[in-house]
C-alpha cells in the first residue's frame, strides 16, 4: 500500500505521511547502499528527502556535506518527483562564520547546498538549531531574500523552543516576511518534552512537524542489549556517539522499552510499527522522518502509515511513557 499524502501545514504543499532521513548517509552507509535506501522509500511512496550540510551526523568536519552529494546523485533525473529539504547553521568549514544564522553564513551555505544536491531550488530550506549569538530580525530577513531569490520554496526550523519559535513568527508576520513553516523537533515515546508548549503552537499557528528520532535513534526497534553499545550504530560511530547514548543509553530507558516490547507482542506487532504509529497517532504531526542503514530495515516503519492504532492501546502506551513528557524521566 502506498504511503498516503497529506497537507503541510498550512501551505498548499502535499508530502508522504512519512518521511526518509539521511543523516547516516555517507558515514554508516555507503553511497551504493544508501541509493538503494532511497529506493525503496521512493518506490513505497515516500515523496519528502530530509538532509543537512553537515551530514553525516558523526562525521565531522572532514564529511560534511557528503550526504547531500549522496543524495544529490540519486536525484538526478527525478528531481521534480520529490519535496527536498535540507538545513544549514551547523558547522562546515574552519572559519569562525562556517556556521550559524548569519546573513553571511546563510547565503552561502544555501549555494553550498544546491551544488552538492544538484538542483537550482531546494523546497525546504531549515534552520538546524536556534543562534542565539544572531539577532532573529538578521536571520529572517537573510532567510526572505533567500525564498525571494528563487533558491527556496519555503523555510523552517529544527530543534527551537517554542518561545524562539513564536517569537520569529510574530517578527516575520510584522515585517511581511516569508514565514517559518514547519518544525523539526525530536519526538518519540521515549522523549515526549514537545506536548508541552511546542505541539500545542504548531498546531495553533498551523506548523507542520517533522519529528527526528521516532524511533529514539533505534532503541525502540528492541534490537539494542543492556550492556556496551552496538558496534556500527548511531550509538558508537563518530562524534554524535556520545550525544545519542546520553540521551537513551540508560537503564530506565532500556526498562520502558522492555515493557513496550511486552505491548508490542500482546498487539501482535513489531515494536518499531508500534513506536512509529504511535507517533502518527498524534494529530498534530505531520510526517516523522525514518532512517534505516539497509534497505530492509524500512518495512516496519512503512507499515505503520497504514496502521490505524487501537485508542485502548494508545492510551496505554500514553501512560506507560507519560514522564517522558518531561526533562529529566530518564535521569
Amino acid at each position: 500500500m502506498s504511503i498516503p499524502l497529506v497537507r503541510f501545514g498550512n501551505t498548499g504543499l502535499k508530502v508522504s505521511r512519512l518521511g526518509l532521513g539521511t543523516m547516516t548517509f555517507g558515514l554508516q552507509t555507503e553511497a551504493a547502499v544508501s541509493h538503494r535506501i532511497l529506493d525503496t522509500a521512493a518506490d513505497a511512496g515516500i515523496n519528502l528527502v530530509d538532509t543537512a550540510d553537515v551530514y553525516p551526523l558523526g562525521g565531522g568536519l572532514p564529511t560534511a556535506g557528503r550526504t547531500e552529494e549522496i543524495v544529490g546523485a540519486w536525484l538526478k533525473g527525478r528531481r521534480h518527483r520529490f519535496v527536498l529539504a535540507t538545513k544549514a547553521v551547523g558547522k562546515v568549514g574552519p572559519a569562525a562564520w562556517n556556521q550559524g544564522a548569519s546573513r553571511k553564513h546563510l547565503v552561502e551555505a544555501v549555494d553550498a547546498s544546491l551544488r552538492r544536491l544538484g538542483t537550482d531550488y531546494i523546497d525546504l530550506y531549515q534552520l538546524h538549531s536556534d543562534d542565539a549569538e544572531t539577532p532573529l530580525d538578521e536571520t529572517i530577513a537573510a532567510l526572505d531574500d533567500i525564498v525571494r531569490s528563487g533558491k527556496v520554496r519555503y523555510v523552517g526550523v529544527s530543534n527551537f523552543l517554542a518561545y524562539r519559535l513564536a517569537r520569529a513568527l510574530g517578527k516575520q508576520e510584522l515585517k511581511g516576511l516569508a514565514r517559518f513553516v514547519s518544525v523539526q523537533p525530536r519526538y518519540s515515546l521515549l522523549f515526549r518534552e514537545i506536548e508541552r508548549e511546542l505541539l500545542p503552537l504548531a498546531q495553533e499557528e498551523g506548523i507542520a512537524v517533522i519529528p527526528y528520532n521516532p524511533l529514539a535513534g533505534g532503541l525502540l526497534t528492541g534490537k539494542h542489549q543492556r550492556g556496551k553499545p552496538t558496534e556500527g550504530t548511531r550509538f558508537t560511530l563518530g562524534s554524535a556517539a556520545e550525544r545519542y547514548q546520553d540521551r537513551y543509553w540508560n537503564e530506565p530507558a532500556f526498562a520502558t522499552v522492555d515493557r513496550l516490547q511486552s505491548l508490542a507482542r500482546e498487539a501482535g506487532l513489531p515494536l518499531t510499527t508500534l513506536a512509529l504509529a504511535w507517533v502518527l497517532a498524534n494529530p498534530v504531526i505531520t510526517a516523522p522522518l525514518i532512517g534505516a542503514s539497509r534497505p530492509e530495515q524500512l518495512a516496519d516503519s512503512i507499515a505503520a502509515a497504514s496502521l490505524t492504532l487501537d485508542p485502548a492501546l494508545k492510551q496505554r502506551l500514553d501512560e506507560l511513557t507519560h514522564d517522558y513528557r518531561r526533562g529529566d524521566a530518564a535521569r
